[in-house]
């Protein structure tokens, strides 16, 4: 009996081991009869011939293929030492629109194959906006990415990257790969060829080679050979597998093939034995004879059919013009569009201006809410700062932005869908009687969130980004009353180091800086000055032009200066608060407001500088340099007034200044009035 149990022992073991052997190395020249060893998620799916698609040209979707099975990279978790590994694999990206690839995918090694947490877009299904960067994390990943996210410091659209618990690479370079003489051959991804990579990582020598090629051998030069340690980052047992996503546009990513060794190199996939995406699985035969022969007896049917629904579809098509094919966000049907928001209409109205109407949709392929934007015919915005609001915010990337999702064009109507912010805009929860009160350290994230984003237009950006018209009602609040800055209908763009020219003064009274009628040049300053009255709106919970207010209190500058002045600050701070807020923070916006208020444009700090004090990483000056402090008549609340009595009576200034912050107006839409586009002499219009 002890012999029987020794030996059934021994089995156990012998067992395991070859268990272990078959976890621990793996080849698949295609999918098909991969079965339970490959678990699939999120979008991920198997197609024919056994390729694995991540994606499809679904928006903002994510998708998951790991090897079913953990692998052992360590002896034991306390073991500071980690196994050499090396993989191969075949992939395509096919983009949805010629390319324009959207966004990429991730070989990766990670503790868990339940990824579900993560989020799609520029994320790769990999991370969220919480857990970017952690430690914690124990990611180990090499992104394929094809689309450049300046908020992760993409070096361009078509890169593999080296990424450690962050999308933020450790080491990337443009795809290419090394012939035998060394010669250096670019490739783009987003070709929908075939490409295959190999991931060899060292652990004697602590180093990380990335190698690719269109072809099955090898090359003997690696695209990356980077210094690595990665036994901080594995743990004892982890899983590999592929993770991919789209965002605003989609692309298609395929797994044709995949292998991986621990004990050595992973074997190299043959072209021509993994599954081709051109090739097809119905042969020509008797089925394809047959339909043939059917076809043609309905051939003439399949005319008229085909004639009525041409003529419909020439009736009711979409115009598509030249600078239409350069824009890049998605662009929707008009039907989608429709359908969505359930026939625009009045019950799905979110707000109204003088630029159109904005409905609530759900598009039903994404699963998403989203506010659609339809600019009336008569709309004085036009076809020139529609395009213009496309190209800008459509290829911006900021989690302070409010995300442009797409656009539509239908003869005379233009819409634009955003991300649905479903806490509506900043002023509705600031004036009057809101609903819901924002507490001091809600505002104190809003205006630390939108100084961040501006800093991001201004510099953080491949070109400078003018909005020209910042204001409590453009601020957007998402379910987590985070501050979303939108509506570039008026947005500016130019170089960096470049000249301005001269343009019509446009924006909203109480917001345009005192230069502005000089020169009739919008820059960054006059950003500044329009976030400054934003921060003094957000701490006192008043407009910068009360109407109905008398003496000092009718301009909002003013006032807080008068109060600062006198040491009596505290009585500007928003009574709504009931006195609980955190008088340091309050003193440094309210501080903040005036310095960016500043009736000299070179006395306003940077939107970078607005960021380090807000963050409390510097700190402000003791004396604010203000023209008003030194006694400058030619001040701000001067240049106030002679605008007002120059274009408005007192009395009406009420629908045509402060039109822009009723409970109605929400994404962004300016007064429901024309703007004051003031004669200024000596200024080009």
């Amino acid at each position: 009996m002890f012999k029987f149990f020794v030996v059934l022992f021994a089995l156990f073991l012998f067992l395991n081991a070859i268990s272990s052997a078959q976890r621990d190395e793996f080849f698949y020249d295609g999918f098909s009869k991969a079965g339970n060893n490959i678990t699939l998620n999120g979008s991920a799916k198997l197609v024919k011939d056994g390729i694995i698609q991540l994606t499809n040209t679904t928006n903002r979707v994510m998708g998951h293929a790991f090897y079913g099975f953990p692998i052992r990279f360590k002896n034991s978790a306390n073991d500071t030492g980690v196994f050499s590994f090396s993989t191969a694999f075949t992939f395509a990206t096919v983009p949805e629109f010629k390319s324009l690839g959207g966004h990429g995918f991730a070989f990766t090694v990670s503790p868990s194959n339940n990824l579900s947490w993560a989020l799609p877009s520029q994320y790769l299904g990999l991370f969220n906006s919480i857990n970017m960067g952690n430690f914690t994390n124990h990611v180990f990943a090499v992104e394929f990415d094809t689309v450049q996210d300046f908020e992760f410091n993409d070096i361009n659209d078509n890169h593999i990257g080296i990424d450690l618990n962050s999308l933020v690479s450790n080491f990337s370079v443009p795809v290419a790969y090394f012939t035998e003489n060394s010669t250096k051959v670019n490739v783009t991804m987003k070709s929908g060829s075939t490409i295959q990579a190999w991931i060899d990582y060292d652990s004697a020598n602590c180093i990380v080679n990335v190698t690719i090629s269109p072809f099955r051998s090898k090359p003997k030069l690696p695209l990356i050979s980077y210094s690595l340690n990665l036994s901080t980052i594995f743990l004892e047992h982890m899983f590999v597998g592929f993770s991919g996503s789209t965002g605003l546009l989609a692309s298609s990513h395929y797994i044709l093939g995949w292998s991986f060794n621990m004990s050595g190199p992973a074997q190299s996939l043959s072209m021509a034995a993994v599954p081709s995406l051109a090739s097809s699985s119905h042969k020509p035969g008797a089925i394809l004879i047959a339909l043939s022969v059917s076809f043609s007896l309905v051939l003439l049917l399949g005319i008229v059919i085909t004639s009525i629904y041409l003529v419909r579809k020439i009736k009711n098509r979409d115009i598509v013009e030249e600078w239409e094919r350069r824009i890049g966000p998605h662009r929707y049907s008009y039907k989608e569009l429709k359908h969505a928001t359930k026939g625009f209409r009045d019950k799905e109205l979110l707000g109204r201006g003088g630029f159109g109407r904005v409905y609530k949709g759900f598009l039903q392929k994404s699963g998403v809410h989203v506010a659609v934007k339809r600019i009336s015919h008569e709309s004085r915005q036009g076809l020139r700062e529609f395009v213009s609001e496309i190209a800008s915010i459509g290829r911006l990337r900021h989690r302070n932005l409010v995300p442009l999702f797409g656009w539509c064009r239908r003869r005379g109507d233009l819409l634009l869908v955003y991300e649905y912010m479903p806490n509506g805009s900043l002023d509705k929860h600031l004036f009057d009687e809101p609903k819901l009160v924002l507490s001091w350290e809600q505002r104190f994230k809003i205006v630390k969130g939108v100084a961040s984003g501006l800093c991001y237009l201004h510099e953080g950006w491949e070109q400078v980004v003018i909005h020209r018209d910042i204001k409590a009602s453009n601020v957007l609040l998402d379910g987590e009353l985070n501050g979303r800055l939108g509506d570039f209908g008026l947005a500016r763009l130019h170089d960096h180091g470049s000249n301005l020219s001269t343009t019509r003064v446009v924006g909203t009274l109480g917001y345009l800086a005192p230069e502005l009628p000089r020169t009739g040049k919008a820059t960054t300053c006059s950003d500044v000055f329009a976030f400054g009255t934003l921060l003094l709106e957000v701490v006192c919970g008043r407009r910068p032009i009360e109407p109905e207010a008398q003496g000092e209190e009718l301009v909002l500058m003013d006032w807080v200066w008068d109060k600062w002045r006198q040491g009596r600050i505290v009585d500007v701070i928003d009574p709504k608060l009931q006195g609980r807020f955190n008088m340091k923070e309050a003193v440094i916006v309210l501080k903040l407001g005036l310095m960016c208020s500043s009736d000299k444009a070179t006395a306003r700090p940077t939107a970078r500088q607005v960021v380090r004090y807000l963050e409390g990483e510097a700190t402000l000056p003791s004396v604010l340099g203000l023209p008003n402090e030194s006694g400058d008549s030619e001040g701000f609340e001067d240049f106030v007034h002679t605008m007002v009595s120059s274009s408005y009576d007192l009395m009406s200034l009420n629908s045509d200044i402060v039109g822009d912050a009723s409970s109605d107006n929400a994404y962004g839409f300016l007064p429901t009035s024309p703007l004051p586009f003031l004669p200024v002499r000596g200024v080009t219009t």
